[in-house]
């Protein structure tokens, strides 16, 4: 449990510049207005994305597209609310059986060691509270560099706070409790029946719908009422790799994104089970006590 006098930290592990964005931005945004410390972890440069943009399409962008990605995510950590942005400093692997798999500094063929000790040089400079990352199981989507997030970041959460582990990394700090994000197979079925409600064509083919729903393993569920536009902004700071007439992002009117599924979910994979389920703060038992004086 934080002290009164110790501000609250989450910090994040996202595997490509945008990934912030489409998974817990509004959480970010909430915690962010309520006085936490936001700290986002991008392991990759985002140098295999592709330009989804058709104004921005040109090869003078593609030459110079990891830089651009820099002075994106920069603009996108700032409308959400992240106050610190750290690059754990891997090159981007592109999709699962691409030739970017086999470029020596990307982030799959990084040394697993090397990698967590990486991550738990930061965890242990930032001395979070929570720490939200990716889920061993991501529903069918087998990009190398979002399972190489989960098989870097439990074992980094696990090390931080021992002391026998490579002291030179800094001084040992053990996080309170670890979060997987996911999307919810609850939250594609209601965007998907406000298309239909609307007469308007879909993005979610039978594919989204044949893949295992993990919702019965969400143990947590963070309100975001009011900061939905976190994730809306989020995405359109990313202007090379998100397209702003994409359906799937922008499609339903903003008023009707507003008022869907308006919680972002979560599973508690470490730390202390809550006795009632959902619980709705990521911080639930970590927050300090009422002074009771009376004040």
């Amino acid at each position: 449990m934080a002290t009164p006098a110790e501000r609250l930290c989450m910090l994040t592990v996202h595997a490509h510049p945008d990934d912030e964005a489409s998974k817990g931005a509004p959480t970010v945004a909430r915690y962010h207005a309520e006085g936490v410390r936001t700290v986002l972890v991008c392991c990759t440069g985002g140098e295999e994305g592709e330009i989804l943009n058709p104004a921005l399409d040109d090869p003078s962008m593609a030459e110079k597209l990891a830089e651009v990605r820099a002075v994106e995510l920069a603009r996108a950590a700032e409308v959400i609310g992240y106050e610190e942005v750290e690059m754990l400093g891997y090159r981007d692997s592109g999709m699962e059986g691409s030739e970017a798999n086999n470029h020596p500094d990307c982030f799959a063929r990084a040394d697993l060691e090397e990698a967590v000790a990486r991550l738990v040089a930061v965890i242990r400079r930032h001395r979070p509270h929570v720490v939200v990352t990716y889920p061993e199981d991501q529903g069918g989507y087998m990009h190398p560099d979002h399972i190489r997030v989960h098989d870097v970041s439990v074992p980094a959460y696990e090390r931080a706070g021992d002391p026998a582990y490579r002291p030179d990394l800094g001084q040992p700090w053990a996080p309170a409790k670890l979060y997987y994000t996911l999307w919810s197979r609850k939250r594609i079925e209601e965007r998907h029946q406000a298309f239909q409600d609307l007469g308007l064509e879909s993005p979610y083919n039978d594919w989204w719908f044949k893949r295992p729903s993990t919702d019965d393993k969400i143990t947590t569920q963070v309100p975001v009422d009011g900061f939905i536009d976190a994730r809306i902004e989020g995405l359109l700071a990313h202007a090379t790799q998100i397209d702003p007439e994409s359906t799937f992002w922008f499609g339903l009117p903003v008023e009707v994104e507003r008022s869907i599924h308006p919680y972002d979910d979560y599973v508690l994979a470490r730390g202390p089970r809550p006795a009632t389920l959902p619980e709705r703060d990521l911080f639930e038992g970590l927050r300090p006590e009422p002074s009771g004086d009376g004040g």
